[in-house]
Parts: C-alpha cells; sequence; structure tokens
C-alpha cells in the first residue's frame, strides 16, 4: 500500500483526470476525526416541488470539482494549507420516501460530525436539506446568508410542510435562525401568491431582489450584510438557481435574469472572516444540466465557500 495522504494535503500534482472523484480531490476520510472541514455529499431531492434531479448534484459536482486546484486566484487562500480537509463521502438514506425521516437521517450524520469538531461544507441535494444541517450546528439562533433566487419561506406544499421551499420558515420557527441576522438575497421570479415574501419581511429577515443588488453593486450589498450579521455566528447557503440559468441550467426551479458568476463570486469572497459554523450548495440537477456546465459551477461555489471556510477555521 502506498503511504497515507493526509487529509490536508490532496495531491493536486497528479493528473486531473485520473483517480477516484472526491470533493476538491481532497482524501476520503477513513473516519471522522483529525479532520477541521468535511466536505460531505447529500443525493437527496425528496422534498422537491418541481424539477427533479437534484439527487444526482454530489456525483457530478464530485467530478466537476477535479477541475479545483489549490490557491485562490483572488484572495491568495490555499485551504489546504489552513486546515486538515476531507471528503466524508455521502450521508446513507435508508427512507429516501419519507421526508421527515430523510432529514433525520441527515440530521445524525451531520450531528456526528459537529460532534468531531468538524465544521460541514455539504453539497445537495434539494434545498430542504439545509433545515436538518441547521438543526445540527445550531448551538443558538445563527446569522444566516442566503443566496437564492427564492426566500424559501414558503408555508405547506401538497400536504408537506418540509419541501423545498419552506425549510427557512420552518428553520425561523424553531430557533434556528435569528431573523434580525437573515439576509437573502437574489430574490426574484413570479409567485402565485406572495406568501413567501411576506413572511421574511414580517418576520424581520432583510430580502435583496435581484434587481436591487443589480442597481446598487455587489459591493454595497456586501457591505450592508456584515453589519446585519455581525460577529454572530453564522451559517451561509448558496442555491445555484440564485444564478441566471445562462450560467447554471441544471437546476429545478430556474429563474431568469438572476446572478452572474462574477457577482456570485464577489459575494461570496466578500464575506470572509466571518464566524462561520457551515455553509452549503445546493440544487444542482445534471439531468437538466447543459454539458456539464451547472455542475462545474457548482464545484466552483464550493471551492470558494471552502476557502472562505478554512480562513475562518483557521483564524480560530
Amino acid at each position: 500500500m502506498s503511504d497515507y495522504v493526509s487529509p490536508s494535503t490532496p495531491d493536486m500534482l497528479a493528473p486531473r483526470y485520473s483517480g477516484l472523484a472526491t470533493f476538491m480531490r481532497a482524501p476520503i476520510a477513513q473516519a471522522l476525526e483529525k479532520i477541521d472541514i468535511g466536505m460531505v455529499g447529500i443525493p437527496y431531492d425528496g422534498a422537491l416541488t418541481n424539477r427533479p434531479g437534484a439527487r444526482h448534484g454530489p456525483r457530478e459536482v464530485r467530478n466537476q470539482s477535479s477541475l479545483m486546484r489549490s490557491i485562490n486566484h483572488a484572495t491568495r487562500i490555499n485551504p489546504y494549507q489552513l486546515c486538515r480537509i476531507a471528503d466524508v463521502g455521502d450521508i446513507p438514506f435508508e427512507s429516501a420516501f419519507d421526508i421527515e425521516k430523510a432529514h433525520d437521517e441527515i440530521f445524525n450524520f451531520i450531528g456526528e460530525m459537529v460532534k468531531a469538531g468538524i465544521v460541514p461544507l455539504s453539497c445537495g441535494g434539494d434545498h430542504s436539506v439545509s433545515l436538518p444541517i441547521l438543526r445540527a450546528v445550531a448551538k443558538q439562533p445563527l446569522a444566516f446568508i442566503h443566496i437564492d433566487a427564492h426566500t424559501d419561506t414558503w408555508d405547506s406544499f401538497q400536504g408537506s410542510k418540509f419541501n423545498h421551499g419552506a425549510p427557512f420558515r420552518r428553520a425561523h420557527e424553531e430557533g434556528l435562525i435569528d431573523a434580525t441576522k437573515t439576509v437573502q438575497i437574489g430574490i426574484r421570479g413570479a409567485q402565485n401568491v406572495s406568501e413567501g415574501w411576506d413572511y421574511s419581511k414580517n418576520a424581520g429577515m432583510r430580502v435583496v431582489f435581484v434587481e436591487e443588488l443589480q442597481k446598487r453593486g455587489v459591493d454595497e450589498i456586501v457591505e450592508e450584510t456584515r453589519s446585519i450579521v455581525g460577529d454572530a455566528p453564522v451559517y451561509l447557503s448558496f442555491d445555484i438557481d440564485s444564478l441566471d440559468p445562462a450560467f447554471a441550467p441544471g437546476t429545478g426551479t430556474p429563474e431568469i435574469a438572476g446572478l452572474t458568476t462574477p457577482e456570485a463570486m464577489a459575494l461570496i469572497r466578500g464575506f470572509r472572516k466571518l464566524s462561520y459554523v457551515g455553509a452549503d450548495m445546493v440544487e444542482v440537477s445534471p439531468p437538466f444540466d447543459t454539458g456539464g456546465l451547472t455542475s462545474m459551477t457548482g464545484a466552483t461555489v464550493m471551492y470558494e465557500l471552502l476557502c472562505v471556510l478554512a480562513e475562518a477555521v483557521s483564524a480560530g
């Protein structure tokens, strides 16, 4: 057997087309120990309300993340020099046809990571998976940065209160997120009812519709968001449908006139040096993708999130 490779030192010099596909080419963890940041796949889309396929997201994002390198050209962050990083695999499911039981399985897995002192960076899966993650990481009501086309604060759909359009209503009701420290960025798209927008506003969340961001610019939105979040423990959730479908067609609920990829990168980089407890990237649906574009974009978003998390974790 060849020498063991530390989770902090993936072999970035090997050809990118070789080896098993893991997130960012990081080694696969054999146990939940000696890891600072664990990248985890959540192949679950049982709570979707529209186009299916996000269950295949983690596998394709892993594949496309083989294209990622070590050093961020904009921030000069090399996450592998700052933290011990590993791919901890996919969450296994035994109750995929029962949303609440599936969420319990996610909660249990992420909970074990948290007990081991590992900060989770998750790849979904539909956006409902963020709710059980928040249940696992929230020791108090968290500040919350939410980049998405939708507020995901609707209530019930087809009899389910745990669909992917409702996770952050449930999270607020359960005391997992602090509405006064929550910012939702990139919101857009016509709706049949204004329930989600109204709930977020009435609860005290700051809702930034995409037109406001495009008018004011990313820097102003970043500055305002940072002032709202402050130094509170924070979780960041990135839905790939926050991007315009020109950049990310492979998603369940696309909305035109969205963020550009440069805007998305600038947002994430603008949220450096916050007190992170975790982050996720969700809603990549490979069956609706074009040439792997959305999966590659999702992998790049995860890499940017990894850089931000590594910097925060290493700073203590």
